[in-house]
């Protein structure tokens, strides 16, 4: 459930990040927000899966 929870918050910054780097709005804050998003899909898939190995 958690991992589902991620996922919809990386679309969802995914999106924001398109919006604000077509239009120029709060380019910064969603850049790092975006970067955020990555290190969380890079941990939950690294994380993901050591828990299929086990």
């Amino acid at each position: 459930m958690l991992a589902n929870i991620l996922w919809g918050i990386i679309v969802i910054l995914f999106v924001f990040w398109l919006l604000g780097f077509i239009f120029h709005i709060a380019g910064g804050l969603i850049h790092i927000l975006l970067v955020i998003a990555v290190i969380v899909l890079i941990y939950n898939l690294i994380v993901g899966s050591r828990s299929r190995a086990l």
